[in-house]
């Protein structure tokens, strides 16, 4: 009986650990909840428009078939489709983003903290890939071609890159309406103050002078 009580209280403290730690976007409690842009609130999302003053326009966006500028050092661009631009996405955990690569173009090692991630490509020919975490940091990758899927579980470092002759467009479908974006070497070398760069040069094995140069690019 004190062993089938401990496996019970295990269970339950277990359950009640992993509620804690796993964050998501919260289900809504009304049909929807049109985003008030111009509110000065803080809250954990955005505060609700008066839903007599919504329109069909707040659960509406035009421009995907717009391609983005991809005239920058990645050659790559980012079309997002968020609550900025569809308020009536606020509180429904989702967004999108048209992304174009230019031949060589790349998106660099980056995760997002609160959402995974489908990718489609409908264009051209990319390659992506993720890492799991430790202790196995094993890789995952896959080149993918028009009408191809591919999903990067949330939290892990992952990359795009444009493996084809021709520009490439993806969608990047994410279960979340702000799943964030941490991009590896901006965050490392691009700080806001500098990190140590003695402490930097340790981590990545590198002399002191290297990081200092990476740290005056970003």
């Amino acid at each position: 009986m004190k062993s089938k009580t401990l496996i019970l209280s295990t269970i339950f403290a277990l359950a009640s650990f992993s509620s804690i730690v796993l964050a998501y976007d919260p289900r809504p409690l009304q049909d929807f909840c049109v985003a008030d842009l111009i509110s000065t609130v803080r809250i954990n999302g955005l505060p609700c428009l008066d839903p007599a003053t919504v329109r069909a326009d707040d659960f509406f966006f035009s421009g995907l078939a717009q391609a983005g500028n991809t005239s920058n050092p990645a050659g790559a661009a980012v079309t997002p489709v968020g609550v900025s631009q569809i308020p009536g996405l606020n509180t429904l955990g989702l967004a999108i983003a048209r992304l174009d690569y230019e031949a060589g173009g790349f998106f660099p090692p980056h995760y997002h903290p609160r959402g995974s991630e489908i990718h489609t490509v409908l264009e051209g020919s990319m390659e992506v890939g993720f890492v799991t975490s430790a202790p196995g940091f094993k890789f995952y990758s896959k080149v993918l071609e028009k009408g191809d899927v591919f999903v990067v579980p949330v939290g892990l470092v992952h990359y795009q890159r444009n493996v084809g002759a021709g520009k490439t467009v993806s969608i990047a479908t994410f279960n979340s309406q702000n799943p964030g974006n941490s991009v590896i070497p901006n965050a490392l070398f691009g700080s806001n103050p500098d990190i140590d760069s003695d402490y930097l040069a340790k981590s990545f094995a590198l002399d002191k002078e290297t990081v200092e140069r990476l740290q005056a690019v970003f």
